[in-house]
């Protein structure tokens, strides 16, 4: 069965792995993105993941509390090495084998994120998650998974969140609110559609690497955007707005 990539990055929130509760490590929920994961590394596609941090710190939120900054984001990225932690562990009990990579060294834990070794761990069928975002403060995990993207030569990221798509206006607030199929780069920055941050949206667009935000709840989806089938919204550049 043929995939329209061979290679991608999945980019999970913090917040999709806690899901009803109102903070932390959901089990049932890891459980089920593992199993999502592994079906598409038993097809055969290489898969890279960088996972979020806010279920458990978010360093925005520690500054706008009055905490420094930088400080606030590297606790935040701390959380996400715990989040990628606990993924890891779900995919190697469903047989998939699984590499941690830090931007920070915690070599007791994780190996350093080195992108040669990381692209041969992909060459090899094994999934890389991406833990302590960048590695450098008031940079989003978002601008993270742009720039690892880029730099293992994704095709595509799978921006996997907790709605459908992009929509014009927030489809909570207005019934009416329209969901785009495809969207060119440029439209969701002039737009500010906040699907991912700036730095995020212009990293692709300069490397052309399209951008697929697709519902992680629906069980399928992963393997469903793989195959190509017209499921949320695409980012890119030979798109045009519909």
């Amino acid at each position: 069965m043929g995939t329209t990539y061979k290679r991608v990055l999945l980019k999970l929130s913090g917040e999709a792995l806690m899901g009803d509760l109102p903070y932390g490590i959901d089990p049932a929920i890891v459980d089920y993105i593992a199993d999502e994961v592994a079906d598409i590394v038993r097809m055969g596609v290489q898969t890279a993941i960088v996972v979020g941090g806010g279920n458990i710190f978010r360093g925005i939120k520690g500054a706008a509390a009055g905490m420094d900054r930088a400080t606030a984001d590297y606790i935040g990225m701390i959380a996400t090495v715990m989040n990628a932690m606990t993924l890891q562990d779900a995919l190697e009990r469903k047989g998939i084998q699984t590499r941690v990579q830090t931007a920070i060294e915690m070599q007791e834990v994780a190996e350093p994120y080195i992108r040669r070794r990381a692209i041969r761990h992909l060459e090899k069928g094994r999934v890389v998650i991406f833990g302590a975002g960048s590695g450098n403060p008031f940079f989003t995990t978002d601008t993270t998974a742009a720039l690892r993207a880029a730099e293992i030569n994704a095709e595509v990221v799978f921006k996997a969140t907790k709605v459908d798509g992009i929509y014009d206006s927030d489809p909570k607030k207005n019934p009416q609110a329209k969901r785009y199929q495809t969207l060119t780069y440029g439209h969701v920055l002039e737009k500010d559609l906040r699907v991912m941050d700036g730095t995020a949206i212009a990293l692709c667009k300069d490397n052309n690497i399209p951008i697929m935000v697709f519902d992680l709840s629906v069980q399928g989806n992963i393997r469903r955007a793989l195959m190509g089938e017209p499921i949320g919204t695409i980012v890119g550049g030979s798109c045009e707005i519909s």
